[in-house]
């Protein structure tokens, strides 16, 4: 038989459903969202069937909680994408616009704080598939983590989210031990005794929780749920360091508002190709950040939405 041509637009046109060229063949991988990293077993075993009807037996997983089952020729792509639909899975995630999110295990890890599993599920319904159509000056990732543990390192992402506790502490409840349960739980030395009194240094607590409950005296019982916002981290060829907003949110539903708006932001603002970090440094991080906190960006959304933007794609890897 001999071998298929594939155009350079037939190509492009798989790209945006998902499949990318195994390099040297004229197969493909389909890249599958999972949403959130997490898959059931009867979509992981319809995956399994998948790739050894259509590909060539091989799952592999990226490093942003994707699956990828790869060989799949060019003609097959539609049967494929037709047999996973039947346990609600899809394929896609590349192109100039959100990308699917990345959380860590937060939901069911020792250490989380917030349920990463189902914010990121949110995340992914609101933005990746909501904003599926949204052109953007580049690529836009998201990632979630539930701790300052930084496992799924939320601030190398174009935006991310750390989960916080921020410590209610009763300094009247303090007995100034002088081994104190709560400066030996304290993984940063953030809690500390000085003169008889327990104190926690604020330029230096993480958040982290550990030392809530430890107290045998119950100054430090409980906390309050938050959530830290980074914007402009980037990973790859120009690795840049997420700047944290100077709050932290202990509503959910702003934190939201806050992805939506830098999202917007992004778009009206950056110049096509270019990543947020670099948008962020070009505009000044002040600026930036004064239109995150405030509501004037989401009162333009439509205005935004509709602008004919970044036409010409800039997500060049």
């Amino acid at each position: 038989m001999p071998t298929m041509t594939i155009t350079a637009s037939d190509e492009k046109r798989v790209k945006a459903l998902g499949f990318l060229r195994n390099k040297g063949t004229n197969n493909f991988s389909g890249r599958i969202i999972t949403v959130n990293g997490k898959i059931t077993a009867a979509q992981n075993k319809c995956l399994s069937e998948a790739a050894e009807k259509f590909g060539n037996g091989i799952v592999t997983f990226t490093t942003r909680l994707t699956v990828e089952c790869q060989g799949i020729p060019y003609d097959k792509i539609e049967d494929f994408r037709n047999y996973i639909a039947k346990e609600g899975l899809v394929t896609g995630g590349t192109g100039s616009k959100v990308r699917p999110v990345v959380s860590c295990k937060g939901s069911t890890c020792q250490y989380g704080l917030i349920d990463t599993f189902g914010l990121s599920e949110e995340i992914h319904e609101r933005f990746f598939n909501g904003y599926a159509n949204v052109k953007l000056p580049h690529k836009f990732k998201i990632g979630v983590g539930g701790c300052p543990n930084n496992c799924v390192k939320p601030d190398l992402n174009d935006l991310g989210i750390i989960g916080q506790l921020i410590p209610n502490y009763d300094e009247d409840l303090c007995n100034g031990c002088k081994k104190c349960s709560v400066e030996d739980a304290c993984p940063v030395n953030a809690a500390k005794v000085v003169d008889g009194v327990l104190e926690i240094s604020s330029d230096e607590c993480n958040n982290c929780g550990r030392c809530v409950g430890k107290c045998h005296f119950d100054a430090i019982e409980d906390g309050k749920v938050g959530y830290k916002i980074y914007i402009g981290g980037r990973w790859g060829k120009r690795v840049a360091q997420g700047i944290p907003l100077n709050k932290i949110f202990t509503d959910k539903e702003e934190a939201l508002r806050v992805i939506e708006k830098t999202i917007l932001f992004y778009r009206e603002q950056g110049k096509t190709g270019e990543r947020l970090s670099q948008t962020i440094e070009r505009i000044g991080f002040e600026n930036v950040e004064a239109q995150l906190l405030s509501d004037e960006i989401l009162a333009r959304k439509q205005e935004i939405l509709d602008a004919q933007l970044h036409l010409a794609g800039g997500a060049t890897c």
